[in-house]
């Protein structure tokens, strides 16, 4: 069907949700506009949906939730029938709690037990109350650090952990089968809803009978669009019993897991610090401030434009603590009051970003996700070895673009690393590999350098509740004892040489950008001498040698390594090395559409369209003995990468 079609379908059928009815109508003359909200299906994947939300097949509303809602349902009732049950969750995001009720009444029509949540809530709460409440699935309405045009659905399976390849597959399959107007149905809809040509007869019945009231409706819709009270169906369906809701117990239990993380054990430290924390309009307010207070902080004070929620995120409108104007609002207060420490979560609670005040120039420095993490797993590991807790052979996890320099840190404490593709998903995979293993206790720290961290098994997603305590155990620790968290790391620097990662974010929106991003990794691909024509073995570039000329057998793999004649290839003066292309699926990874660039000096750089935005992403790792030389090299890589992209300046 052409999006013209389908477009003036929705005209007809979208009537539930009288913002829809409006941004229709509105468009009726834009085709670029009908075009990019109608050129294809909001995609599911591993991530779930994300979208911005709006009108469309292309677009997080109502109907595409309840869509993903139903695909999931028939998933769940075929795999686990009369027990099928999911946990939902939601954020402070433009129509969170709209979607959340939505995708309830949805399961509640389909006989699947529901449980939501009683409030807006952090997304590791529901990976927490899954494995908590013995569920079988989890669905939070979150587009995490997104702007706040952007929403989202994700996904969890009953181990906790965000849906394996195989099982979004699946779920995708049941989603494809349903059109989102005649085979979606809402709590107390009819068991056979009415065929299109139905509605339409009936809607010409009613336009003969009531032709004036209908138009002065759409007149006030035009003029005013409004919100949904409730989702279709949710009232009733809440009514008749259908929704458990998860409250103080829950949280209550997930407060308390997180208490136990503590490596303290039994050593003091001074809590007496000054703390400043922000929210970012999200949901990290109230586990994150009654955490800190339960465990002895009593200094800390909260931004307060940034403290209650608010989807529209006013004072950030990227509300993502990598970023420094995010963060700048947190650094006014900190300023303001002298503070120690400044703590900024993401909106749904799973990111959190740091600052720390140089104690000489009294300046707030921002510490990268790469550095937080850094600090942490050498925290961790040095209390577990002092207090002989460390298992007796340790898993560290982080993703493959996070800092290598982890895994030195973890080779000298007897830890060993295991490398997962970008996404936390796959540090809780990790976690469930090892519990099926009776390994569990082995875990003992996984991040990413998107400012995730999970210490505990008792979640199997990232969880800012859980670092953000850390993290102020870790600061108080340090500074009991005379010791500044810049202090810290420059020590680490030292024993293990200064590394320099940095992340840079180029933006292709709609259905060209799309393109242009798979034309880029192509350009990249013909850069490092890999092309489609090439059998598969040659494509493995994975080379430990830059003068090799023929394939090798490497742990049974065969991998191609480069020849000289493609080592003339470089970035920044460096040269190429080795490429990985983990779409192979390279050291029993799944297949994914990211590149590793090795080069000269132990430079690389990883490059990969986003899973969740518009975005292709770069990330650069450089170990240099200084600072400056490091930043140089760097640059010069930044430059060559962006010819490539296509955004260097002439």
């Amino acid at each position: 069907m052409e999006t013209k079609e389908i477009y003036e379908k929705w005209c007809r059928r979208a009537d539930r949700d009288p913002d829809l009815t409006a941004e229709l109508a509105a468009m009726r003359d834009d085709e670029e506009k009908i075009r990019d909200a109608f050129y294809r299906d909001l995609e599911f994947g591993t991530g779930g949906l994300r979208g911005v939300i709006g009108a469309g097949t292309n677009r997080m509303n109502i109907y595409t939730v309840a869509r993903a809602s139903a695909g999931l349902a028939e998933y769940l009732l075929r795999r686990y029938g009369k027990d099928a049950s999911v946990v939902i969750g939601y954020d402070s995001r433009i129509k969170s709690e709209l979607f959340a009720k939505t995708a309830a009444s949805v399961f509640a029509a389909r006989g699947a037990e529901v449980s939501l949540w009683d409030r807006l809530n952090p997304v590791p709460t529901v990976s927490f109350a899954v494995r908590y409440l013995g569920k079988k699935a989890g669905v939070m309405i979150t587009a995490s650090h997104n702007p706040s045009k952007y929403n989202g659905y994700k996904v969890y399976g009953a181990d906790g952990c965000q849906i394996t390849s195989a099982a979004a597959k699946e779920i995708y399959e049941e989603i494809e089968k349903r059109d989102a107007f005649e085979d979606v149905r809402f709590y107390g809809d009819a068991e056979e809803r009415k065929t299109e040509g139905e509605e339409q007869k009936a809607e010409a019945d009613d336009l003969m009978s009531g032709e004036d009231d209908l138009l002065q409706g759409a007149d006030d819709l035009l003029s005013g669009p409004g919100d949904l009270l409730s989702a279709p169906g949710f009232e009733e369906a809440d009514r008749d019993g259908k929704i458990r809701y998860i409250g103080e117990e829950v949280l209550a239990a997930f407060l308390e897991t997180v208490r136990k993380e503590s490596v303290l054990f039994g050593e003091e430290i001074d809590r007496n610090v000054s703390i400043v924390y922000s929210p970012l309009n999200g949901t990290g307010r109230i586990p994150v401030t009654r955490i800190l207070r339960e465990t002895g902080y009593t200094n800390v004070t909260v931004v307060r434009e940034q403290e209650m929620p608010d989807g529209h995120f006013p004072t950030c409108p990227y509300p993502n603590p990598e970023i420094r104007e995010a963060m700048a609002l947190g650094i006014q207060y900190a300023e303001m009051n002298g503070a120690d420490l400044l703590l900024a979560t993401d909106p749904d609670c799973d990111r959190v970003g740091i600052a720390v005040k140089e104690p000489e120039k009294k300046d707030y420095v921002l510490l990268s996700g790469n550095e937080t993490g850094l600090l942490l797993l050498d925290y961790l590991c040095s209390q577990r070895k002092k207090h002989g807790r460390m298992p007796a052979r340790p898993v560290m996890v982080k993703t493959i673009v996070t800092m290598d320099l982890a895994e030195k840190i973890a080779e000298d404490y007897g830890v060993t690393t295991v490398n997962v593709l970008t996404g936390f998903k796959y540090v809780g995979e990790t976690i469930g590999r090892l519990e099926r293993e009776d390994r569990a206790d082995d875990y003992i720290f996984g991040f990413e350098e998107s400012y995730g961290y999970l210490s505990g098994t008792y979640v199997r997603d990232k969880d800012a509740v859980g670092a953000a305590f850390l993290i102020c155990e870790m600061f108080c620790f340090y500074k009991t004892r005379g010791i500044s968290l810049l202090e810290k790391l420059g020590e680490i620097y030292r024993r293990y040489g200064y590394c320099r990662n940095t992340l840079h974010s180029y933006t292709f929106e709609g259905e060209a950008g799309f393109g242009k991003m798979q034309e880029i990794m192509r350009n990249f691909r013909d850069r490092a001498g890999i092309n489609a024509e090439e059998p598969d073995n040659e494509r493995r570039q994975a080379a430990e040698s830059p003068n090799a000329e023929r394939p090798e057998e490497k742990d049974g793999e065969i991998r191609n390594v480069m020849g000289p004649e493609k080592t003339d290839r470089a970035f920044g003066g460096k040269q190429i090395r080795s490429v990985l292309d983990y779409n192979e699926g390279l050291d029993g990874l799944p297949k994914s559409d990211v590149l590793k660039f090795l080069l000269e000096d132990s430079a690389s750089f990883v490059v990969r369209p986003s899973g969740t935005e518009p975005k292709l992403k770069v990330y650069i790792s450089v170990m240099a003995e200084t600072k400056e030389a490091a930043e140089q090299i760097e640059s010069g890589i930044v430059r060559d990468v962006e010819r490539v992209v296509g955004t260097a300046e002439s």
